[in-house]
């Protein structure tokens, strides 16, 4: 037997580590919440919230999950007992959800305004462009000699990159001693813009 086709709300469970999970097809009863999604694990404290047609919503948080096994036609799913929140309650336990952000800029701003200016440049990016800059040498110096000098340079210039504390004067002065095209000099200029003043 399936209980599919009294499922129909739509949730959106607000797990307490920040993860949320959208379209959970649910049946909302004045004492319980009943859900065939066994794939996702719902937990005491996590909030399901269905959002009602006059705009408003239903904030629900989770006292029992409730999971049952499924056995033959019976599905897997959740008969969830919960406390239903006033608007009040509701907006206190949504702000108290911690957000976890990983990766270049992540943040989140609740009830400010982000002024900020960022400039991320990914170790990926530098070692782009210095394998960009020595390609240009190479292809721009025909002596061994010179081209093999110009190539120490651009090593030079990668080691003062990547150190702990690069130096800007150090990276400009290097640069000056390559030759002077226009590529060179595009490259080098994000390199020099690479260096925190």
């Amino acid at each position: 037997m399936s209980f599919s086709s009294m499922m129909n709300d739509q949730l959106v469970l607000k797990k307490q580590n920040s993860e949320i999970v959208e379209g959970i097809k649910a049946a909302v009863t004045p004492n319980f919440i009943v859900t065939e999604r066994h794939d996702v694990q719902i937990e005491s404290g996590d909030l399901l919230v269905r959002k009602l047609p006059n705009g408003l919503e239903d904030t629900f948080k989770i006292i029992d999950p409730g999971f049952y096994q499924g056995m033959g036609r019976i599905s897997s799913g959740y008969k969830v007992t919960y406390k239903k929140l006033g608007i009040p309650e509701a907006e206190a336990e949504v702000k108290n959800i911690t957000y976890n952000f990983h990766g270049d800029n992540a943040r989140v701003n609740n009830d400010s305004v982000d002024n900020s200016t960022n400039n991320v440049n990914s170790a990926t990016e530098i070692t782009e462009h210095i394998e960009l800059l020595k390609s240009e040498v190479s292809r721009l110096i025909k002596g061994e000699q010179q081209k093999a000098d110009a190539l120490d340079v651009v090593d030079a210039i990668e080691s003062q990159l990547t150190s702990e504390k690069p130096s800007k004067a150090v990276v400009d002065t290097l640069l000056a001693a390559l030759p002077h095209a226009g590529s060179i000099a595009t490259i080098g200029s994000f390199l020099l813009s690479v260096i925190a003043k």
